[in-house]
């Protein structure tokens, strides 16, 4: 198979959908890989590594998808590619069409085949490509909330952790899967008093088995919320419904009766934030204020760290690229269910439910066109 490997162009974006030893193992099995040049230079790869590994270098994004039988990203394609995508061609990447109407019906009308990391699902209902990339969002928003806490940044000017004989913040985690639990980790690590909550009493007594006595876990509901956010200092949301939009958890009437300076993280922003007030952001400009309390909503927040998030990236969406290489995505998404799982879009018809649910779209079974 023919695979190409773009350079990410969304702003502030520096990873890349495929290392050099990627390329080397894919040469191994009689396939041709073309990387944009400087397409791994923001995570540290630079073209010689690529080279000495079995691709070759083209020169523009047009070429590479001028090439690839198959593209392999990052980020989902935006504007500027929505022309270049060929009928036909396998895009494997992070899509969250759910959030998107324009590049879902850019995706259909392309007749291309999207087959989205955030869909792939294993038989125990966890999500393997996207856990990579939630373990180090769900880190950073501790990070970036006690950094925007600083008054300098907008907070309220307190220490996340405080030091003797003043107190804590107070870090509210919405959502006790991968991103929460990391989430709470950093912020119970760094001293500050960490309330999570989550709709399953199973997950809560387990994270209530592995977490410090500084971190209390609560039954999700909407008197919850409301009662913790009064007191809350930074508020992380983290809640995920594979495939669909995120439920809208902090109203904006909430927000009316929260602390000024108090900051928010919209870690489910990718898939339509689960604040009401919630618009994406870049790293460019990564804020903004409604009634007082500040907005992180950056909607590709790993893209910050992208040398750790490159590698922890491609250690899971490998192995799955490698299959579609190696058999046709016929065969590969026939054969493993995890991957059929993944196709969101084919040859012009939605093929994931909660997609087309998101926007009142048609849709069909992917078993209709590809057998299991």
């Amino acid at each position: 198979m023919i695979i190409g490997v773009p350079k990410e162009i969304k702003a502030y974006e520096n990873r890349v959908g495929l290392v050099p030893s990627g390329v080397e193992v894919l040469k191994q099995h009689g396939h041709t890989i073309y990387v944009e040049t400087t397409a791994g230079k923001g995570s540290g790869f630079n073209d010689e590594a690529y080279i000495k590994a079995g691709a070759e270098i083209l020169p523009t994004a047009k070429d590479i998808y001028d090439k690839a039988e198959m593209i392999v990203k990052v980020k989902e394609p935006i504007e500027p590619e929505y022309d270049l995508i060929r009928e036909g061609q396998i895009l494997f990447t992070y899509f969250h069409f759910a959030a998107s109407r324009e590049l879902t019906e850019a995706m259909v009308e392309s007749e291309s085949i999207c087959i989205a990391y955030e869909t792939v699902q294993r038989a125990d209902g966890s999500l393997p490509l996207l856990i990579p990339m939630s373990e180090v969002a769900g880190r950073m928003a501790a990070h970036e909330g006690s950094k925007y806490l600083e008054r300098a940044m907008g907070g309220r000017g307190i220490l996340l952790g405080g030091v003797p004989g003043t107190p804590p913040a107070n870090v509210v985690v919405l959502g006790g899967g991968i991103v929460g639990t990391n989430a709470a980790k950093i912020a119970a690590g760094l001293g500050a008093r960490v309330f999570i909550l989550d709709t399953n009493l199973y997950r809560l007594r387990y994270l209530d088995d592995v977490m410090p006595k500084n971190v209390v876990t609560l039954m999700s509901n909407p008197a919850t919320i409301r009662e913790v956010s009064h007191e809350a200092d930074l508020i992380i949301g983290g809640v995920l419904i594979p495939g669909a939009l995120a439920p809208k958890l902090i109203t904006r009437s909430m927000l009316k009766d929260m602390k000024e300076g108090a900051v928010m993280v919209d870690v489910a922003i990718d898939q339509g934030g689960c604040f009401e007030t919630s618009k994406a952001t870049t790293h460019e400009n990564p804020t903004y204020v409604i009634d007082g309390v500040l907005h992180y909503c950056v909607a590709n927040m790993p893209g910050a760290v992208p040398f750790t998030s490159t590698i922890a990236l491609t250690n899971a969406t490998f192995p799955y690229a490698l299959q579609l290489a190696n058999k046709g995505y016929k065969k590969a998404i026939a054969d493993n269910q995890e991957l059929r799982l993944g196709l969101n879009v084919y040859r012009g018809t939605i093929t994931y439910q909660a997609v087309a649910e998101a926007f009142n779209l048609p849709w069909e079974e992917s078993t209709k066109f590809i057998p299991a």
